[in-house]
């Protein structure tokens, strides 16, 4: 069976393969896990997605975003932790990832919608 960080791993490359859209990804993320480097990846997905107007404009930014998700997909596929300034850096503007706990789209919205802190 794949762990949680290798199938989080594979979330991320489908990102960037763009065969799945960010939403699409953090909705399949696992359930409940208290795994800082998932929360981390979590947190990364979600700043690249809100990135998409700059990373259309810099495409030198857009390399940097592309290789840190692809970092941290090589990370995860090890099943190793991501290192502990990656978690660290989400970590003092998030304490946890808004994961779902409900496995619907209601459940998706209102998460995303707390987390972007609307109501």
């Amino acid at each position: 069976m794949k762990s949680d960080r290798r199938f989080v791993a594979e979330l991320i490359r489908h990102v960037l393969i763009s065969r799945i859209c960010v939403r699409e990804a953090i909705v399949h993320f696992p359930r409940d896990t208290k795994d800082k480097s998932i929360h981390a990846a979590y947190h990364a997905l979600v700043h690249y997605e809100a990135d998409e107007d700059l990373r259309l404009k810099d495409e030198l930014y857009k390399e940097e975003q592309d290789d840190f998700l692809e970092l941290i997909a090589n990370i995860l596929e090890k099943d190793e932790d991501l290192p502990e300034n990656i978690i660290l850096n989400y970590e003092k503007y998030y304490p946890c990832a808004n994961i779902l706990h409900e496995d619907n789209a209601r459940g998706f919205f209102k998460g995303f919608f707390k987390f972007l802190n609307l109501k």
